[in-house]
Formats: structure tokens, C-alpha cells, sequence
């Protein structure tokens, strides 16, 4: 990604998360009527907070995040972020809360992405066009 494409990609996720909070969740374009949620994470290099805007599923009271970086060939930052500090703060249309995310591994992992990927089949599409392991987060609520 150029540092042209870096900069569009944060305003536009700053666009994202403007309208999400003061909307009480609800944004338009692209991610109309789509389940999103707002991670906050801690830079692995600056220590400085971090908020980005994902799609998310559910796997009965737990939320299912996928770190797909549209099927780039690295993991995208706030992923980098929440392996080195797995404390995050998740904001939703309803609530707001602090908990630690859990990378999972093996079947899990596997179960999580087929389930998400069954609801929003672009995530199949991203894991097609990368080698590398797409990796599957789980939010459990405090």
C-alpha cells in the first residue's frame, strides 16, 4: 500500500467512526445495515490508542472478528496490535466495554471463519487471494 492509499484508508475510517458514534451505530455507503463495531487497540510500536471499524458476526455472546486486510498478503494493524496487547475496547451501537481478545487456532478458528464467511462471503474471496492463515478473534464480553 503506498502512503497515498494509507492516508485515504484512515480518513476514510475516521469518516466510519464519526459516523458510527453519532449515529448510535449506523453509517452509510458501503457498510449500510452492516454489523460493525469499533476496536480500539494499543499501537504495538507508539503505545498510542488506535480505533478501527470492522465487520463482525456472533458466536452465541461472544463476537467474531476476522483480520482478513481484504486478502493483503500481511495482517492488517490493529490485529499486529491486539497480539502484542490483547486488551481492547469494543464499541457497539449499544454498549461500550473493555476485554481481552483471544486469537483462536485450529478447528475453532476454522468454525468461526466458515460460520462468518457463510453470512458475508467476501471473507472466502480475501482468504483466496492471500497465503497466509486469515486469523479469527474472539470477543468475549466482560
Amino acid at each position: 500500500m503506498t502512503s497515498d492509499q494509507v492516508v485515504q484508508m484512515i480518513d476514510y475510517n475516521n469518516k466510519i467512526i464519526k459516523e458510527f458514534r453519532d449515529n448510535k451505530g449506523r453509517v452509510t455507503g458501503q457498510f449500510t445495515g452492516a454489523p460493525l463495531l469499533l476496536i480500539t487497540t494499543i499501537g504495538s510500536k507508539t503505545g498510542k490508542t488506535r480505533t478501527t471499524p470492522l465487520v463482525h458476526s456472533t458466536d452465541g455472546n461472544d463476537i467474531v472478528i476476522i483480520a482478513s486486510y481484504a486478502g493483503g498478503p500481511r495482517h492488517p494493524a490493529w490485529f499486529l496490535n491486539l497480539r502484542n496487547n490483547p486488551e481492547v475496547t469494543i464499541e457497539l451501537p449499544t454498549e461500550t466495554f473493555t476485554t481481552t481478545a483471544v486469537i483462536t487456532e485450529g478447528e475453532e478458528r476454522q468454525r468461526l471463519f466458515d460460520q462468518q464467511s457463510a453470512q458475508m462471503p467476501q471473507f472466502k474471496e480475501y482468504q483466496s487471494k492471500t497465503s497466509r492463515q486469515i486469523p479469527v478473534v474472539v470477543i468475549r464480553r466482560p
